[in-house]
Order: structure tokens, then sequence, then C-alpha cells
């Protein structure tokens, strides 16, 4: 009987022991959590009940949440207890513990009017307006510089300022268990009235030759009126009006800028300004463009960004399309559509599909100071266009110092331009040689890899051309094709010596990957496809090859719709004969008409090459032939003849003479 009763007891729940809860923080940190412990020392092997409730919401078990360590983010009053395991026993709750949760929501702090400083004298009126929750009930807090009764509401005034409420102003809001971060400080300084205060507007420290700027004067503090005085770099100005203009500015206003205000009705004045530096930069600004890409497939878009010093200075931005003007050995200069006067310094080109230069330059004021127009810019495409076209002979992108290379230029233009860009930061001068006619040397200090591409005389680009120089005697190149492979063509590669030889048991690298190693002479693909594009090299003898990239493009689309096209033309022309000639049998007389197409096809070639630097050459005249006009331009001739005593035909010897970077050769017939 007696132990019937202790089971009937022990199946009713009691509290034996007081749980202690334990909060890592009172403040959960915005988007944070906290950790809670529940501690119950006079047990083990315990399960634990956690509790919440706020004035919303009433006291609630959480779920899911039996640890006796949890995370929690929310606000409220959290309190917890134990539950034994091995029977039905409870223990007693903690006491409660108050958790405040932070949110995200944005405080600010404004003075009246907007106004961004006050004076001693003058009313002070602070608002605290908390963003985002406009249906909440706040409580604020301040922290101020004097006063130890802090109000509770959005709004803090003071009827006149004093020196000893200089400092910083915060305020943050509390609603229920929530709590908002501290606003920004609000500094107030609190000069004196009256004090002068020397401004520039537009608010530009540096400004250049040319721009115009307005120093003004302004005194704080009443509605008394005031005759001005100004000193410039210590050297005293008569009284004046409270504001000059600065036109045309130039380096002789450069200075410190100081005033004072002396008021008509007495001989009171105020104390002299601080001083605001003004620097006039007689450097005409520049801005820097950059492309991005440098090359790119027909049809995709072009990002140009325009930098230019001090890029928070009220900028506005020009862009510009380069046109090639060989009478001016330069560019002119077209406006690109909607980029006048941009706020933004880049600009998109959608649909780009040759290759073109591009410009920018910037402007800000009124009325408006212009920087000088950039360097023109240069993005490589693999379109094909009639316009222009570039051939290279011998037509591959590797070559020896001793190689004789020849650029052509053809197309609808009796006028050529041969630029280079180089992917070194600098070019050296004594580096490019010319002689008469159409020939340049580059010697072994100008060995690497260059983008050649022409310009017309109207106003057209050629695709560009990667060119490599290779100065080392003992190494191969790779003998691979300057434009792009057609996909399901085939095409051969292979690996020689500054002697001409083609070598055999050369190692054959895609994209730093071994793909043959054989006695073969040639990497030989028969049909080639997207995912042969890459670059390629070989080694020989244990020396490697330069690598090179090689462009597959999509087979031409356009033979079936020409093949169509001069089908239904035949059917017209044989038509058109039939009723010629009864016609002609009508009438007893005939007219023969003859009619000749032409077909013209052009390569494409897309540039991989960055750089900064170009040295170009201008060809006027040409030979003409049946293709056009032609110009010939070589990139690579050696005089090892006459180093070995051995002296060329007069004709075909170098003359040379220094070329200076982006110089030009004009060539007339």
């Amino acid at each position: 009987m007696y132990c019937l009763l202790c089971g009937f007891l022990e199946s009713f729940p009691r509290e034996i022991g007081k749980a202690t809860l334990i909060a890592y923080s009172s403040t959960i940190p915005a988007g944070g959590t906290v950790k809670l412990t529940c501690n119950v020392t006079e047990f083990a092997d315990l399960e634990y009940e956690w509790f919440r409730e706020s004035s919303s919401e009433k006291k609630s078990t959480i779920s899911d949440e039996s640890d006796r360590v949890i995370s929690i983010s929310k606000g409220g009053i959290y309190t917890c207890r134990g539950r034994r395991k091995d029977r039905n026993s409870t223990l007693t709750e903690s006491g409660p513990v108050t958790i405040q949760e932070t949110v995200l929501n944005s405080v600010i702090l404004t003075l009246q009017n907007n106004w961004t400083q006050i004076f001693t004298g003058e009313l002070i009126h602070i608002k605290c307006e908390i963003r985002g929750s406009e249906d909440t009930k706040w409580k604020y807090e301040w922290t101020l510089p004097n006063t130890n009764t802090p109000p509770s509401s959005s709004e803090y005034t003071v009827s006149r300022a004093l020196v000893s409420h200089r400092g910083d102003y915060r305020c943050r809001g509390r609603s229920d268990y929530l709590i908002t971060g501290w606003s920004d400080a609000l500094k107030l300084l609190l000069p004196p009235s009256n004090k002068a205060v020397v401004t520039l507007h537009p608010n530009w420290t540096e400004i250049y030759r040319g721009e115009t700027i307005t120093v003004r004067c302004e005194i704080h503090g009443g509605d008394t009126e005031w005759d001005y005085e100004w000193e410039r770099n210590s050297y005293r100005k008569p009284p004046n009006q409270n504001e000059y203009r600065i036109r045309s500015a130039s380096s002789s206003n450069s200075g410190n800028y100081r005033c004072k205000g002396r008021m008509k009705s007495s001989l009171k004045t105020t104390e002299w300004s601080d001083s605001v530096t003004l620097t006039v930069s007689d450097n005409e600004p520049r801005p820097v463009l950059t492309v991005s890409p440098s090359w790119l497939s027909p049809g995709a878009s072009v990002t140009l960004n325009c930098e230019v010093e001090h890029p928070s200075a009220g900028w506005s931005f020009y862009w510009y399309k380069a046109v090639p003007d060989l009478s001016e050995k330069s560019y002119s200069y077209e406006l690109l559509p909607d980029g006048s006067g941009t706020a933004q310094d880049s600009y998109i080109i959608d649909g780009q599909t040759h290759t073109a230069g591009y410009v920018c330059r910037a402007g800000r004021g009124d009325p408006e100071y212009h920087t000088d127009h950039s360097e023109p810019k240069f993005v490589w495409s693999a379109d094909v266009h009639s316009a222009a076209s570039l051939t290279v002979s011998p037509d591959r992108v590797q070559h020896f110092t001793s190689d004789s290379v020849s650029l052509t230029c053809e197309g609808n233009s009796a006028e050529w331009r041969v630029k280079k860009f180089t992917e070194q930061g600098s070019m050296y001068c004594f580096n490019w040689r010319e002689i008469n006619g159409s020939t340049c040397n580059i010697n072994t200090s100008q060995s690497g890899t260059a983008v050649y591409w022409c310009e017309s005389g109207s106003g057209e680009f050629s695709s560009g051309v990667n060119i490599t120089v290779q100065d080392d005697p003992d190494a191969p190149i790779l003998v691979s094709p300057v434009h792009p492979v057609t996909e399901g063509a085939s095409v051969s590669l292979s690996c020689r010596l500054r002697t001409q030889k083609i070598l055999s048991n050369v190692f054959f690298y895609h994209n730093d990957k071994l793909i043959q190693n054989d006695t073969r002479e040639e990497l030989k693909i028969s049909a080639v496809s997207k995912s042969d594009e890459g670059f390629y090299k070989c080694e020989y003898s244990g020396r490697e090859s330069p690598q090179s990239w090689m462009l597959v493009k999509a087979e031409n689309s356009l033979f079936p719709v020409l093949m169509i096209t001069g089908l239904i033309s035949g059917i017209i022309f044989i038509v058109f004969l039939l009723l010629l000639l009864y016609c002609c049998r009508k009438f007893r007389g005939a007219n023969d008409q003859t009619v000749n197409q032409d077909e013209h096809q052009q390569q494409v070639y897309s540039s991989l090459l960055h750089g900064d630097r170009c040295v170009y050459e201008t060809i006027r005249g040409s030979e003409n032939t049946e293709n056009g006009d032609r110009f010939v331009y070589e990139t690579a001739r050696t005089s090892e003849n006459t180093e070995n005593g051995q002296h060329d035909d007069p004709e075909e010897s170098a003359i040379y003479i220094n070329v200076n970077p982006c110089s030009e050769m004009f060539i007339k017939p």
C-alpha cells in the first residue's frame, strides 16, 4: 500500500529546484543572435523548457527548444526551467531576463531649415527621425553635451545657443523590446556670432586655368548691413561687395582668401574669417579612357570608362568616335549618340561590329569648362567589311628579326596609315627605322608582340592582326595563320628555326597541354572546330616558341543565300535573253548586253593584345591593281648580309632614319 501511494504521488509534477537564466548580452545586434543558458546545478540529465513574452504576445513556450543553451533573434522577456527525464517532474522556473532587439532602421539628425551651422545666440532646433517604421511608436533617447535631463521626444530645442552647447548630439529610438542604433553624431561648433566665413562657389578648392569661380564672404547673425574687406596672401584689398567672380582663372588667382565685415552703421567689425585656399593649376586636365573588352566578337557590347582628376568635383562626360584624319596626322571626333554631358563616367556601346577608336573628355561649371580630349583607345573586332582590309606576307603570326614582313592595306581608299599597338608601356623611337618606299625594320630590342591595323583616308579601320617578333637566335617559332580559321576548314601548324628549316620531332601544345609528340613535322587539324581555338606553341630541343592565339570563326552562312540569289538571277537573266531574242527577230535588230558581277572576299582578325602606346605610319598614293589600291608595309628586315660582308641590291638595301612615336610616313607615287 505504501509503495503504491509513492508511485501515485511521483506521477504528479513537482518543483524541486530553481533554474538560473544567463544571457551573454542584453541586446541582440542587428541581424544577429544572442545565446541564453539555463543552469540547474542540483541535477543532471535534464530537459529544458523555454518561455518568451512581449507586450504584444502572451507568455508562451518556445517550441523545438529543449537544449540547455539556445540562440535567440527576437527581443522579449525570457525564462526557463528544467525537467527531469527519468520522471515527470519540473523544476522551479528562472527569473525573467529582458532582451532588446536591435533593428536596422536609419536614424537621422537634422537642424532646422537644413542649416549646416549654428552660431551662438541663435535658436537650436534638432529633430530625430527614424526612417522605415512609420507605424512604430518610439521613445527617444538622446546624448547631449549640456544637460542631465535629455528629452524623450523626437525634438530638442534651445532658444538661445551658448558656447556650452558645443559638442556632439546623438539619438536613438526604443519601442517595446526593439531598439535602434545610435544616429551619426551631429557636431555643433557654435562659433561666435557675426563671424565672417569665406566660401567658394562651386566648392572646388582646386580649379584649372580658364575656369570660373566665385569667392563669397558670408556673415552670420543679425540683419546688419556690412561693408566687406578682403585679403589674399596678406595683401589687403579695399572694402568691396560680399563676393567677386573670377572669370578665366589663372595661376595668379591662387592663394589664401579671407574676409571680414564692417558695419555700415558703426565702426564695429567682425574678426577675420578663416582662410580658404584656392589653387589654380596651369596644367590642363586630360582624362584617361579605358575600353573593355579590347577585342570582341561581332555584335558584342563595349564599355568605355573616362577617368579624370578629382572625380567628385561635378564633372560631366562627353563620348566620341575617333575618325582617322590622315591629312592632320591624327583623328577627328564624332559625338556618339546620347554621348553629350552624361553624369556617369561610363558609356556602353551595343552591337559593335568593326574595329573602332574612341575618345572622351569632361566638362564642368557655368559657363562649362572642358578638358582636353583623352588619348584614343581602340577595340578590335573580327567582323568582315569591304571598306578596309589588312593582309600579312608571309601569312603567319611569328617571325624572326631577320624576316622581311610586309603588311598590305586594301580597300576603297587611295591613302592609308598603319598603326602599331604594343603590350609594353612605352615605345623607344630608336628601335624604329624607315627606308625609301614602304619598309620598316625592327631590330632585336623591338622583340615582342604587337597589334597592327590599317586606317584609310576615308575614315575606315581594318581588323587587327598580331605579329610576334622572336629575337632568340636559337629558339624556334610557331608557324600559324594570322587570320581566323573557318570552322570545318583544315589547318597545319609547324615549327621552324631561323634557318627556315621545317623541324621534326617537335612537341606541340594547345593551351599549355601537350597534344602531339612524334616524328611528324606538322600538327594537322583536318576539320577545325571551336574547341580548337586557343593558344598554341611548339618545343624543339628543349626550347619553346612564343605562344600565339588561333581564332576559329563560324562557317560563313552567306554562301547558301548567294547560291539561291544567283540561281534566281540566272533564271531571270535567261527569261530576259529569250524576250530580247524575240524582240530582235520581230524588229530585225539586236542588242547585246553583258552583265558582269564581281565578288569580293575579306578576312577578319580579332586581336587579343592589350596596351596603351602606338606607332603608326601614313602612306599617300598607291599602286593601282585590279583589286584596288594597295599599300605594302614591311615590319621586319635585318642587315645580316651587311654584317657578313655581303650587300643587297641597292633597291633592297635599308636606309635607317629615326621615327618618333605616333609619327607618320607619307609615301607618294
